[in-house]
């Protein structure tokens, strides 16, 4: 096989990982501290929003997809906001279709399926781990999907710097009959623990029946 054709394939290292994921998933965690929790009556999402040039805007770090549906992501900022044009876009076509608003588990397929071609034809992976939330006929739901293609669906999930910890407080604290202001603030506060300071926080939140919302918490 000549040295052009073996280019087209991803680059495995010693130890059988993909480097170019491996590269995604370390520019990954130095992004934004951000958190996804469900229970079976809500679900939510929270992201930092780091701080930015005094004469500059705060940047949007939770989107709406659909009435339905929310998500946010950790990583390149760019690559993130392809990523939710990309879930966007799949969201209008499934409605133009069929007529019906696209169930969650379907949508965060059809994103691992679109990340996995990057690593399939050795094209950059994006650097971006996304956290979609939604409503469907199934119920609440929640999901992360990685660079890789690689995607969970779960009660919990934490990305960006400081992952590990704040995983763990979210795991400790974790209560599935919690109330949703009971979340929104386990959410800021695992934030606040992973980083050790006081963070401006954007929430997004999912009811059975309702909208996809968000708010936006200041803290002094």
């Amino acid at each position: 096989m000549s040295e052009s054709q073996n280019s087209r394939f991803p680059f495995y290292g010693p130890q059988g990982r993909l480097v170019l994921v491996d590269s995604a998933l370390e520019a990954v965690s130095r992004g934004a501290t951000t958190i996804g929790i469900k229970t079976p009556n809500f679900a939510m999402i929270a992201s930092q929003i780091k701080p930015t040039h005094p004469l500059m805007e705060p940047s949007e770090k939770i989107f709406p997809i659909d009435f339905h549906i929310g998500a946010t992501g950790a990583g390149y900022i760019g690559d993130i906001l392809q990523l939710i044009d990309t879930l966007r876009l799949e969201s209008q076509k499934h409605r133009l279709t069929y007529e019906t608003p696209i169930d969650v588990d379907s949508l965060a397929k059809h994103l691992s399926s679109f990340l996995h071609n990057f690593t399939s034809y050795a094209v950059r992976p994006q650097a971006a781990s996304m956290i979609i939330v939604g409503e469907d006929q199934t119920g609440v739901q929640l999901y992360q999907v990685d660079p890789s293609g690689t995607f969970f669906r779960g009660s919990g999930f934490a990305i960006g710097q400081a992952s590990d910890a704040a995983l763990e407080v979210l795991t400790r604290e974790y209560n599935k009959d919690m109330q949703l202001d009971q979340a929104i603030e386990l959410g800021r506060k695992v934030i606040e623990k992973a980083l050790g300071e006081k963070p401006i926080v954007e929430t997004g939140i999912i009811e059975p029946g309702k909208a996809f919302r968000k708010i936006r918490t200041e803290n002094a």
